[in-house]
């Protein structure tokens, strides 16, 4: 939850500082926008309980994945699911409040967006990278082969030692 945390505390702070300015800091500009569909707005013409409910349904779901896949997950995948699952509960809190996002991040040529966003885009990129990368052969051999139980022993020699 420390991204959610991280995202909240951004977004509390640039309604605070940006609603009159804008802050050029070269590639990227903090400017205050407010967003009351999904990403690139789609959506944006649903009531706000809409959007919080399949938000939090899909959060939610999330959850659950995580929580099923944890104890197969490096640690690398665990981070990117914090961080997926904290941009998702960011939004939804945020928006929970009045029915819109605040955004905060502008480059001029993509839409305006937050941090929230930035660690549900990377924490999904990490993820699908790692399920595309071939598994190592322990891991398949692991994997692969089923457990057999051994044939009983067909030995007929009798030991000597024990009557």
């Amino acid at each position: 939850m420390t991204a959610a945390a991280i995202d909240l505390g951004a977004k509390a702070a640039s309604e605070s500082r940006l609603a009159d300015s804008t802050v050029d800091l070269g590639l990227i500009q903090l400017r205050l926008a407010y967003n009351s569909g999904v990403a690139f707005s789609v959506g944006n013409r649903l009531p706000s309980w809409v959007i919080v409910a399949v938000t939090g349904t899909l959060a939610l779901a999330l959850v659950a994945y995580a929580w099923h896949r944890a104890p197969r997950a490096g640690w690398v995948e665990r981070i990117a699911g914090g961080a997926v699952i904290g941009g998702a509960v960011a939004n939804l809190v945020d928006r929970a409040g009045d029915g819109v996002v605040t955004d905060y991040l502008h480059t001029g040529w993509w839409p305006t967006f937050n941090l929230a966003d930035t660690f549900i885009v990377v924490g999904f990129m990490v993820i699908a990278l790692l399920q595309a990368r071939p598994e190592s052969k322990g891991d398949q051999a692991t994997d692969a082969v089923p457990y057999v139980r051994p044939a009983a022993s067909t030995d007929t020699t009798t030991d000597t030692k024990h009557p």
